[in-house]
């Protein structure tokens, strides 16, 4: 009986950490407002644990229908989260955090003046997301084929698997400039480097970000709360410190 008693605490014990333990997967754009919103979160509720991984909502989203354990997906579109709620593997509605805008980004060469500055002969690399699994990627032949660059520039493309990767390529010198989202400007290891240009949001489809609870989030109640603390009035100053658009 005593063995039977010390199992079942022990037991008790492990379902508790894991549902103190939220799995997130989120955008690349997100890579540095994740962290201030975790932070900000932890301060009411110290002993909850945020685990969070990175990449293309498209990539994300393959992972999810393959059974990866998420709780919750926060995308830098609308169209992966739905069609996860198509696919089954989602609870509850599909809610729109935050609108993304794209820059052009360089660590060597000023681009203060647009998009123009691709047809530098000096510009042999230029860094995209991968168009069919990163929304930011997709947005970036939109705006080039928006100013009639896309076909001079199509055999410069660098591609990168998520959005903070193409913007690694810049940053290493691996590519002269980069499309990357608006938000990765603001981080730490990126804005005292380099130079943006701001691109205009009627040059290609407006990025709605999405984000959706995980079926089976129900394990893990914490899961809901948190994706609640993200689309509250307290994160929204965040959000616009990160150069998002509210919605």
């Amino acid at each position: 009986m005593k063995r039977f008693i010390f199992i079942a605490i022990i037991c008790a014990a492990v379902l508790n950490i894991h549902a103190q333990t939220i799995h997130i997967a989120a955008a690349g754009n997100l890579r540095y407002i994740l962290d201030d919103i975790k932070a900000k979160y932890a301060l009411a509720n110290p002993d909850v644990k945020i685990e969070v991984t990175l990449g293309s909502s498209g990539t994300l989203t393959q992972q999810i229908m393959n059974g990866a354990s998420f709780d919750f997906f926060m995308a830098a579109d609308s169209k992966f989260p739905q069609k996860l709620k198509e696919q089954g593997c989602v609870s509850g509605p599909v809610k729109t955090y935050a609108f993304g805008k794209l820059v052009l980004w360089s660590n060597t060469i000023d681009v203060s003046t647009g998009i123009d500055i691709l047809k530098n002969q000096k510009i042999n690399r230029i860094a995209i997301a991968k168009p069919e699994t990163a929304p930011y990627g997709e947005r970036a032949v939109q705006c080039m084929k928006y100013y009639n660059v896309y076909e001079s520039s199509k055999s410069k493309l660098v591609y990168a698997d998520n959005i903070a990767q193409a913007a690694q390529f810049a940053e290493t010198g691996n590519a002269e400039v980069a499309f990357i989202a608006y938000a990765l400007v603001f981080g730490d290891e990126m804005k005292d480097k380099g130079n943006y240009f701001v691109l205009d949001p009627q040059s290609y489809k407006p990025v709605e970000q999405a984000c959706v609870l995980i079926k089976g989030w129900e394990r893990n109640p914490e899961a809901a709360k948190f994706m609640n603390f993200v689309l509250s009035d307290e994160c929204k100053p965040i959000f616009v410190k990160f150069g998002f658009i509210l919605p």
